[in-house]
């Protein structure tokens, strides 16, 4: 898809109207108001409402994917896999928190088929951690536990990042990384006796 500077910054004004009063309570002239066009304007640079919307699910998905391949190809063992995994994820977050908000919370509001598309996405993304917990638990690094379950536990902690992070808070999103990527792994590994 190619992308314009205007169709981004559209992208960008739904992201935040849809994360700040959700998407079915978002209009195209409330987007249209929001950068001072007309709302007939912006359909010279969007089908619809929910292209927009689609246009961010399918960008923040891209990036959380990218971000994941990227970890597990440099990853050494299970808790370096999920360390570089939960990372990987934090930081997708906090790259646009505004966006990463939008694609957990708003995503259901797509048509049946984009729907099944994310959840497609959603389901072989939450595959690659359940691997790593198995091959984990499979390897003795972690405690005995179920991969579906603990892949659950990891994913719901990491998708409330955006309603409390901050970028000008007290963490950097490096800071926030370790300390989610260390949690995350102590929370799985037996613990001594």
């Amino acid at each position: 898809m190619v992308e314009t500077a205007r169709r981004r910054e559209i992208e960008d004004a739904a992201s935040v109207l849809f994360r700040q009063h959700g998407y079915p309570a978002t209009s195209v002239r409330d987007i249209a108001r929001a950068l001072d066009i007309r709302g007939a304007s912006l359909y010279a640079h969007v089908a619809s409402k929910e292209d927009v919307l689609w246009s961010i699910v399918d960008r923040v998905a891209r990036r959380f994917e990218r971000a994941a391949s990227e970890a597990l190809a440099a990853a050494a063992g299970p808790e370096d896999a999920l360390a570089r995994l939960v990372r990987a994820h934090v930081r997708a977050v906090t790259a646009d928190v505004g966006e990463a908000s939008v694609f957990i919370h708003e995503w259901r509001h797509l048509s049946e088929t984009r729907r099944a598309d994310v959840l497609a996405r959603r389901d072989a993304y939450e595959r690659r951690f359940r691997s790593v917990i198995g091959d984990g638990i499979a390897a003795g690094a972690f405690a005995l536990t179920d991969p579906a379950l603990a892949a659950t536990f990891v994913l719901t902690a990491l998708n409330g990042i955006p309603t409390w992070y901050r970028s000008d808070g007290a963490l950097d999103p490096g800071s926030l990384a370790d300390l989610y990527a260390d949690l995350v792994v102590r929370s799985l590994t037996e613990a001594s006796p």
